[in-house]
């Protein structure tokens, strides 16, 4: 069985938010028509408490973008963004969320941030997503979402560490782009770990995956 992942298609990370993705809208459209191919789609929300360590503001005299050590861990810091119960945290407007059958929640740990839709960054905690789709014998998954260069990738790598054929709609991904290329490099380091890169076109069309 296959599945689609949308990967925190979020207020807060749309262009103009807080932690605006550059042409991040782009890829809804993409989620939405891919959505109607599959039988399974699952979906993945960020949700920070506020004073979660990832925030910038919660560093004293740290700015976002620079990156520090919490707890062992290299941490990039970012502004405030995909706090609960806010609107930042909903899923876009222009998301065709009926087909989603289960959302993943992460980010909810305030010392530890998480990239992945499948585990924290120090890989304490599962977000139980990686157990349900094994029990629903899904073998192969395809990523769609926000942002490439982390959370996309981040997922990707996690996936095919679980034994997951993985695929990357390249189409239906943007990346953060802190520093120039790093879209570029996480798609290639996604398709040195075995993640297949495609278009949104390749997919299979005219049936349910």
């Amino acid at each position: 069985m296959n599945a689609l992942i949308l990967i925190d298609l979020q207020h807060d990370f749309m262009p103009g938010g807080p932690l605006g993705v550059p042409d991040g809208d782009a890829v809804v459209p993409v989620a939405n028509q891919l959505a109607q191919r599959f039988e399974l789609v699952v979906a993945t929300q960020d949700w920070h408490p506020r004073g979660h360590m990832s925030f910038a503001e919660n560093h004293p005299g740290r700015r976002p973008g620079e990156v520090v050590e919490v707890a062992g861990l290299m941490q990039v810091l970012w502004p405030v963004h995909c706090v609960q119960y806010t609107h930042g945290a909903e899923f876009v407007t222009d998301l065709d969320t009926r087909r989603v059958k289960e959302v993943f929640r992460k980010g909810t740990d305030t010392a530890v941030d998480s990239y992945s839709a499948f585990f924290d960054n120090a890989h304490r905690k599962s977000t139980g997503l990686g157990d349900y789709l094994k029990t629903l014998n899904v073998n192969e998954v395809y990523l769609v979402g926000l942002a490439a260069d982390y959370c996309v990738r981040f997922s990707a790598l996690d996936s095919c560490e679980l034994g997951f054929h993985t695929n990357l709609v390249e189409d239906g991904t943007r990346g953060v782009e802190l520093k120039p290329g790093d879209t570029e490099r996480a798609i290639e380091e996604m398709r040195s770990a075995g993640v297949r890169v495609l278009r949104s076109d390749e997919v299979s069309s005219g049936q349910r995956l």
